[in-house]
This record gives C-alpha cells, sequence and structure tokens, in this order.
C-alpha cells in the first residue's frame, strides 16, 4: 500500500511539473471554439476569459432597483443558513440550507439591510433557476454561450442565477460540468484544485475507520467535528425563538463530502492536504471562469455579487474513466 501512495503523490506531482499552470491564465476576448477545445477543455485546465460578456445588457442594467422593477415580485427559492454554509459538513453531518420561498424585491431588503432577519440568504438553487424561476431576465444575458456550445456540440443542462450575501460560502466540491461562471456585479473569489490532487483532498468513505467526534461551540449552532467520510444528511431549520436546529433527513443515504476548508486547512486532521497545490483567482464583473469539469472549487463573493452560469455536461470519456480509478485508488490509501 506504501507503494500505491507514493505512485499517487508523484503522479499529481507530475501533473503540475507538466501541464498544470501555477495561476489560472487570462484569454482577451470570446475565443475560436476550436482553439479552446483543443487548449483548454481536451487540456482540462481553468482560464478567466475578459471581454466575453460586453453585449449583455445585464452588466449595465441589473441594478437593484432594475430587478426590483422588473421580477421584484416573482417568488424564488432561496437558501438561508445560519453562517452561510450551504451543502456543507458540519460535524458528523452533511447539512443543507432551510430552503424559503421569498420574493426577489425581499431579498434584496435583507441584502441592503431595509429588512432585518436572522440567517445568511443565499439564491443559489440550480437546476436552471434563471430560467425556471426568473425568465423575464433571460433577455438581458443569452441561453448559451455561442462558442462554448460550439466548442462542446451541445447546449448547457443549465443556466442558474446566483445573488447573495458575503457570509455565503460554497464549500470544496467538484461538479461533472464544464462550467462557465459569469460575474454581472461584484466579483467571486475561488480555491480550485486540479482532480490530480484527488488523492490529497479528504472525501468520501474510508471502511470502517470510526468518527472521531468532539464538541465545539459556536455562534448560533452546535458543531460536532469528525474525521473524512460519510455523512448523515440533515437540513437546517429556524425555530420561533430565531435560533437553527439542524434536523436529520431520516431514510436517507449518507452523503460523501469533503469537510475540510481550504482557507484554513487543519493540517493536523488532514495531513495529505499539505501536498495539494491550490489555485486561487477572483473572477470580476464582465469576466468569465472557465472551471472545468472533475476540478474541485471552494467559492466567495462580495456583498450583493449577481452572477450566472452555465452548465455543459462532460464527456464521460476515457478521462472519467481515469478520474474514476483515480479516486478508487485514494479512497483505498486513505492519504487524508
Amino acid at each position: 500500500m506504501e507503494a500505491v501512495t507514493k505512485h499517487l503523490t508523484d503522479f499529481s506531482l507530475e501533473a503540475h511539473e507538466l501541464y498544470l499552470d501555477r495561476s489560472v491564465p487570462y484569454l482577451d476576448g470570446p475565443p475560436d471554439p476550436l482553439h479552446f477545445h483543443r487548449h483548454w477543455i481536451a487540456a482540462n485546465k481553468p482560464c478567466i476569459i475578459r471581454d466575453a460578456l460586453n453585449h449583455w445588457p445585464a452588466l449595465t442594467r441589473w441594478t437593484p432597483a432594475y430587478l426590483r422593477e422588473k421580477v421584484g415580485s416573482k417568488v424564488i427559492s432561496v437558501a438561508v443558513t445560519p453562517d452561510g454554509y450551504a451543502d456543507a459538513v458540519n460535524g458528523d453531518r452533511f447539512v443543507m440550507p432551510e430552503e424559503r420561498r421569498m420574493t426577489l424585491g425581499s431579498v434584496l431588503d435583507v441584502l441592503e439591510g431595509k429588512e432585518r432577519r436572522g440567517g445568511v440568504f443565499y439564491v443559489q438553487k440550480q437546476c436552471s433557476n434563471l430560467l425556471a424561476e426568473l425568465p423575464e431576465l433571460t433577455g438581458d444575458v443569452e441561453p448559451h454561450v455561442a462558442w462554448m456550445s460550439s466548442a462542446l456540440g451541445r447546449s448547457p443542462d443549465a443556466v442558474n442565477f446566483w445573488l447573495g450575501d458575503s457570509r455565503a460560502v460554497t464549500s470544496l466540491h467538484k461538479d461533472h460540468y464544464e462550467n462557465l461562471y459569469c460575474v454581472v456585479s461584484g466579483e467571486k473569489h475561488f480555491v480550485l484544485l486540479p482532480p490530480t490532487d484527488r488523492p490529497f483532498v479528504p472525501y468520501g468513505s474510508h471502511g470502517n475507520r470510526p468518527h472521531s467526534l468532539a464538541t465545539v461551540h459556536c455562534p448560533r449552532v452546535t458543531v460536532r467535528r469528525a474525521l473524512a467520510g460519510v455523512y448523515q444528511p440533515a437540513v437546517y431549520r429556524e425555530r420561533g425563538d430565531g435560533e437553527f436546529e439542524i434536523v436529520d433527513q431520516t431514510g436517507s443515504e449518507k452523503v460523501p463530502w469533503i469537510p475540510l476548508d481550504p482557507l484554513d486547512p487543519d493540517l493536523e486532521r488532514f495531513p495529505a492536504y499539505g501536498r495539494a497545490r491550490p489555485l486561487r483567482c477572483s473572477v470580476r464583473a464582465g469576466e468569465m471562469l472557465y472551471l472545468p469539469s472533475l476540478w474541485f472549487h471552494h467559492v466567495r463573493q462580495s456583498h450583493g455579487c449577481v452572477a450566472v452560469n452555465f452548465w455543459y455536461d462532460m464527456d464521460f470519456g476515457i478521462k472519467y474513466n481515469y478520474f474514476q480509478l483515480l479516486e478508487k485508488l485514494s479512497q483505498l490509501t486513505g492519504q487524508d
């Protein structure tokens, strides 16, 4: 097993030496589809594209006043948490946000401090929420990114709208999508790790190794810490006194997730992560991040940031097979 662990470490280091960049490169303007496929999609490398959204009316229109006038009365899905962490590990639980139905105008009132409510509010429902819940705004953007659709030979699976509090955090995870993340106003802050760093990321089940639990007290919730593995799914629920409780989803299968915070990694608990080489980047208004499939990512934002992203399904070919092999070997060795 020690030999397998060494080979996995060498595998990751070789990827960084051979083709991975030490920072996220910038492209100027919309790329040629064939060139983009050859140099970025096929290579599974991220980049930030400037001046690719200049034709979007949303860049100048999507002020709070415009959104109130255009769609302020529309009822949408909003994620509410006590601390901004939705879909994240809390001790031995994988806790999802309380989902509320609110008008967009009410969400803007909360974000602007005009209405005081407990918790952190984030419009983050995926499943193409822009098209499903706010179709009136689609004319200010576009239904797909033409050069990306041409490069992949298909349309996006989903077009999502994001709006939220600066305290809202997307915990470290990966997706099976080629992701174009477009910032309309404000900025997003990403921590990225390539799939080849998977051996150093604590994720998934590790046999029968027991969780080691300790209880610590944080504002508004009690946190029980645990080692990496699979977690009982649960949801936050705000009580009548304004405090949040965690309610288990009984009968649901346990969820594999990453308990590590890349902004403050606990290397005593997860020493293997010390070998990882994360990239950090900020995506500003008018810029677009190409986030390749299977890259781990952690996301924060400026207060009131508005963004739209396009999810294109990845090709489930040899790349996916290789990653599945890496996944199994990483779980087998349990380097975290």
